[in-house]
C-alpha cells in the first residue's frame, strides 16, 4: 500500500521538473527584479528567475554573447548593437525610476539644491569646492564647508551612468561635446565604484563626496540626496509623482520598440534624471518552456507586479505604455 502511494505520488509530480531561466545586467532595477522574481516563484514553484546586478554593460554583452536568457539595461540598445544580435531583441519597459545625486557632507541636515550648470560643472572638475557661488547660491543659509569635492562615478558599463550622462548632455553643451552620453564614458574627474552599491558605499565612507545612485540606493543606506532643478526652473525631489510626471509626456509617444529617454522633460512637476528601465528579450527562443514561462512573467509584470514597485520607490508603468506592452509579448515566439 505504501509503495502504491509512493508510486502515485511520483507519477503525479511535474513531468518536467523546474524550469531555470537566467538573466543580468542592471544594478538600477535590482531591487524591484528580486522582489518579483521571489513573488513569482511563489505563485509558480516551477519557475525559478535568477538574476546577476552586474551593470547595464555587462548585461547587454552577456545577452549578445548569448550566455543569459535575457538582459537588462537602464539604457535602450543602439542600432549598432541590435544589428550584433544574431536573434532579434525586444526592449520592455518595466517600471521608472530616478538617479539622484546624493553626498557625504557634514554639517548639512537639510536637503541641497543642485542647478543643471552646477552639476554639471562639479562632474567636469569646473567646480570643485562645496562653498562655490554656484552651488552655494542655489542654497541659501546652508553653511557649506570650503572643501574639496570628492566626485564619485561608476567605474563598470552602467545604465545608471546612461541616464546620468545623458541628461547632462542635455543640459550642458560643453558635457555633450567633452564627454557625451553611454553606459561608459571617459570621466574627467571622480573615483569610481563598481554598481550602484558600490558607488553608495563610497559615498556614505567618503567625507565630501558627491556620487549619483538609484534612488531606492539612497533610500537604503540613509544617504541624503539632492534636489534638482527641472527646465521650469523648480527643485524637485525625486518621489513617484515627480518620476511619473516625467513619464507622461513620452507615454503619450512611446515608439513601438519602446527605446525612449525622458531625461530633461518638460513637466512643472517633473523629476528630471528620470528614466524607464528595461527588460532585454530575444524574440525566438529554442527551449518552448523557456519561453512560455518568461512570457507568462513578462505578463504579470506588466499587471499584478507593478503594485510591488511604490514600496520601492519606483514608480509604476503608465497604463497605455501596459497595453502596448501586453500587445509586443505576442511578438516573442514560444519555441520559435
Amino acid at each position: 500500500m505504501v509503495i502504491a502511494l509512493v508510486l502515485a505520488a511520483a507519477l503525479a509530480a511535474p513531468a518536467f521538473g523546474q524550469t531555470a531561466l537566467n538573466g543580468a545586467g542592471a544594478t538600477f532595477p535590482y531591487p524591484i527584479y528580486s522582489k518579483w522574481f521571489d513573488e513569482y516563484h511563489k505563485l509558480h514553484p516551477d519557475v525559478q528567475i535568477n538574476y546577476q546586478s552586474l551593470g547595464s554593460g555587462a548585461g547587454i554583452q552577456q545577452l549578445l554573447a548569448g550566455t543569459i536568457d535575457f538582459g537588462a539595461s537602464d539604457m535602450p540598445m543602439r542600432d549598432e548593437q541590435l544589428k550584433l544580435a544574431k536573434i532579434p531583441i525586444l526592449h520592455f519597459p518595466t517600471v521608472l525610476g530616478a538617479v539622484v545625486p546624493t553626498y557625504n557632507v557634514q554639517g548639512v541636515l537639510q536637503p541641497l539644491r543642485f542647478t543643471a550648470a552646477a552639476l554639471a560643472g562639479i562632474f567636469l572638475g569646473a567646480i570643485t569646492r562645496w562653498n562655490d557661488p554656484a552651488i552655494a547660491k542655489a542654497n541659501p543659509g546652508v553653511k557649506l564647508p570650503a572643501e574639496d569635492i570628492v566626485v564619485v562615478h561608476r567605474s563598470d558599463g552602467s545604465g545608471t551612468t546612461f541616464v546620468w550622462t545623458d541628461y547632462l548632455s542635455k543640459v550642458s553643451s560643453q558635457w555633450k561635446t567633452k564627454v557625451g552620453s553611454n553606459t561608459s564614458v571617459q570621466w574627467p574627474v571622480g573615483l569610481g565604484g563598481k554598481g550602484n552599491e558600490g558607488v553608495a558605499a563610497l559615498v556614505k565612507q567618503t567625507p565630501n563626496a558627491l556620487g549619483y545612485v538609484e534612488l531606492i540606493y539612497a533610500l537604503q543606506t540613509k544617504l541624503p540626496y539632492g534636489l534638482v532643478q527641472n527646465q521650469a526652473g523648480s527643485f524637485i525631489k525625486a518621489d513617484l509623482a515627480s518620476v511619473t510626471e516625467a513619464a507622461a509626456a513620452a507615454a503619450a509617444n512611446m515608439p513601438a520598440d519602446f527605446r525612449v529617454s525622458i531625461t530633461n522633460p518638460t513637466g512643472s512637476s517633473a523629476y528630471p534624471i528620470s528614466s524607464f528601465t528595461y527588460l532585454l528579450v530575444p524574440a525566438q527562443w529554442r527551449d518552448a518552456r523557456k519561453s512560455a514561462a518568461f512570457v507568462g512573467f513578462l505578463r504579470w509584470m506588466a499587471t499584478d507586479g507593478q503594485k510591488f514597485t511604490e514600496g520601492l520607490a519606483y514608480a509604476p508603468l503608465p497604463n497605455n505604455v501596459v497595453r502596448k506592452e501586453l500587445e509586443a509579448v505576442r511578438q516573442i515566439k514560444v519555441g520559435g
